[in-house]
């Protein structure tokens, strides 16, 4: 999260969602996710991690090596500029399979609205680029490969007449005996044994 001096200070509902963004974050993921781009790139990056990815150069170059060629980007230090490379990196990487939901807004890096996310669409490009043929480094779980199952005619009639284990139990179904929905209560039962004293 920013901490800026001049940062507008956060209440009530603000505060609750910006803490817990805050809480979500991982300092542990964070330094996977550098460790990996710096493989990736074999280059170190010095500095606050978000503050090395604002200008989106990083991310981009990062594509670039995963798949050559497949972004442009600037080295402006224009803001314009930088939020475009960032825009450029989330477009190529939802190309290459990251899904929408794992990645991130613009506004969550170049502000630092969110960096867990960011940390997170880092993972997704790792998990998305082994999918892809990339030869680098992996971080978080592979990615799963789809295996179809064909069955025979024969096999799909011989699996009709067996009964499966977990149809063999109750048959009674679901049903409302026992429940004396507005009867009026007894908690000690109709005849309480305190009377007979």
């Amino acid at each position: 999260m920013a901490t800026d001096s001049d940062e507008t200070p956060l209440y009530g509902l603000d505060k609750e969602i910006a803490a817990k963004l805050q809480a979500k974050y991982d300092p542990q993921r964070e330094q996977e996710a550098r460790t990996w781009l710096e493989t990736v790139l074999n280059e170190k990056l010095d500095g606050d991690f978000m503050d090395c990815l604002k200008d989106g150069v990083v991310l981009c170059k990062a594509l670039n090596v995963i798949q050559p060629g497949l972004v442009k980007y600037s080295t402006s230090r224009i803001a314009f500029k930088q939020m475009e490379n960032i825009g450029n990196f989330l477009r190529q990487a939802e190309s290459l399979g990251c899904r929408r939901h794992e990645l991130f807004q613009t506004v969550d890096l170049y502000e630092k609205k969110n960096p867990g996310q960011v940390v997170d669409a880092i993972y997704a490009l790792s998990r998305q680029a082994q999918k892809a043929g990339f030869e680098g480094p992996l971080i978080g779980p592979k990615l799963a490969d789809q295996h179809r199952r064909q069955f025979t005619e024969q096999q799909l009639r011989a699996g009709q007449g067996i009964i499966n284990p977990v149809q063999m139990g109750y048959n009674g179904g679901a049903n409302m005996s026992g429940v004396q929905f507005g009867a009026r209560r007894d908690p000690v039962g109709k005849e309480a044994k305190w009377d007979r004293y």
